[in-house]
């Protein structure tokens, strides 16, 4: 059955330009709106968390929103599994890159959070700048997972190309990459539970979120520019953000907090695009009921 979706994920690919596939992918997530009912009340709890100064009418609005940016990229994305480097360019435009440009063959972080474009930007940067280095996390159908590992490597293949760990094998093997000059496509802001974790505000909640962002770029001597996609007219625009300067500091929480800040104000440009889906408020401190029932 899963060979069959994907089988008719390439088949759609085939015939309908990537304009074509964003529709019928907003389509195909207000379905999912309706009958993913326990995804639907995990975004609608986190929406709430968040946004609670908004009506619950509102809330739901952006929530049918953000469903149609899911199912927008969920298909969109067959075109950096499977489109040529000029199909990818044509898909994703870039904004800022004179931030990036000066960065690029010495240590470099960039800061990807969980907006619904990731994936595409992640192909997009390969495509046309240089080899990077990234971590996955598994997920539960092996045969996505195999082409998003594909398509964040298949433009640059051989020793020199894209290096992807997964979390299982720490971060060492990430830390040689970004020292010999490959740019980390981080993308540090999912609920992971307590291991290197700190529980600092994110929209005024205490949030259990990985501190690597400041110990990678202490250990590296990387500089941190944020790097944003997002849905724009029928494709995407990846942004560069400028460098980060008095990053890090002595203080990891202030440095977790600053990075937090920087999500949720982007967040609150574009509210509908990013991953609400997620049980971004899982792991509670000691004592605190689930917000999730």
């Amino acid at each position: 059955m899963k060979r069959l979706g994907i089988g008719l994920l390439w088949l759609l690919w085939r015939l309908l330009p990537a304009r074509g596939l964003g529709m019928l992918g907003e389509w195909l997530g207000m379905l999912l709106y309706f009958l993913a009912g326990g995804r639907r009340r995990i975004a609608a709890t986190n929406l709430r968390l968040c946004f609670p100064e908004l009506s619950e009418l509102a809330r739901d609005q952006i929530l049918r929103r953000h469903f149609r940016a899911l199912g927008r990229a969920s298909l969109q994305d067959s075109v950096s599994w499977w489109g040529s480097r000029e199909e990818v360019e044509r898909l994703t435009h870039f904004e800022g890159e004179e931030h990036v440009r000066e960065h690029l063959g010495k240590p470099l972080i960039w800061l990807a959070p969980h907006f619904v474009g990731l994936n595409i930007g992640g192909v997009r940067v390969t495509a046309s700048y240089a080899p990077i280095v990234s971590m996955y996390a598994s997920i539960k159908n092996p045969i996505i997972g195999r082409l998003m590992l594909h398509a964040r490597t298949r433009f640059h293949a051989g020793e020199a190309g894209s290096e992807m760990y997964s979390r299982q094998d720490g971060i060492k093997p990430v830390l040689r990459a970004i020292r010999k000059g490959l740019p980390f496509y981080y993308l540090p802001d999912m609920d992971y539970g307590p291991r290197d974790a700190v529980f600092v505000p994110f929209f005024g909640i205490p949030t259990a979120t990985i501190s690597g962002l400041s110990r990678l770029a202490r250990a590296s001597g990387a500089v941190v520019i944020p790097c944003i996609t997002r849905q724009q007219g029928g494709g995407y625009v990846t942004r560069f953000y400028p460098a980060w300067e008095n990053f890090p500091t002595d203080d990891l929480e202030a440095d977790t907090r600053r990075m937090n800040a920087f999500i949720e104000d982007r967040i609150r440009e574009i509210p509908e695009q990013y991953f609400w889906v997620h049980k971004r408020f899982k792991t509670r401190p000691e004592g605190e009921a689930s917000f999730y029932g």
